[in-house]
């Protein structure tokens, strides 16, 4: 794990890293799910296998009991074996070269860090949300991402104490420290 960038907004500390999301030490893990909460893609399926099964399950009833996670909603679910107590599910646009999905993608965003506010989680770890199986390029989705997570963090100051912009990849977490240093001045 190598940090990129580091930078305060709101009273939060907002670092960008490459890593595994599911290894971080912190309550809260977000992960960009499909609609019916089936982890069988990218992150989510890292996320149960590292947590356990007990995260599909409690997946499966929130649907029963909600219907499918719409876009700029989100599901909470305990985080299983994962390091971090919670997982906050997210529902991310599929990319599509002729639309703008930015505000769709910052409304995810800011649905997963509400969602850990609500339940008084205080750290989240959070991916390049709809960069895997829906596409989105991770140059498009990191400056929306990360310009999400700060307008959210200002406007509900002192709220969380950390949000970890996690890259899979070293060029991801480049392009999330790059906007983090864009957007907080770092």
């Amino acid at each position: 794990m190598q940090t990129f960038a580091i930078g305060r907004a709101g009273g939060t500390t907002v670092i960008a890293i490459e890593g595994d999301v599911t290894r971080q030490p912190v309550e809260a893990v977000v992960n960009s799910a499909n609609e019916i909460l089936q982890h069988n893609e990218s992150v989510a399926t890292a996320i149960v296998r590292t947590g356990g099964r007990v995260i599909q399950e409690e997946s499966d009833t929130w649907v029963l009991d909600n219907g499918p996670l719409q876009p700029g909603a989100a599901a909470v679910t305990t985080g299983g074996m994962l390091q971090a107590s919670h997982v906050v599910h997210v529902v991310g646009p599929h990319y599509r070269k002729d639309e703008d999905q930015s505000d769709l993608l910052a409304s995810s965003t800011q649905a997963a860090l509400a969602a850990a506010a609500e339940h008084g989680l205080k750290s989240v770890a959070l991916p390049a949300i709809a960069t895997g199986q829906k596409k989105y390029p991770i140059a498009e989705a990191a400056p929306v991402i990360v310009g999400a997570v700060v307008d959210w963090l200002r406007e509900n100051p002192d709220t969380l104490t950390e949000v970890r912009l996690v890259g899979f990849s070293r060029q991801h977490a480049h392009l999330l420290a790059s906007a983090v240093s864009d957007q907080l001045g770092t």
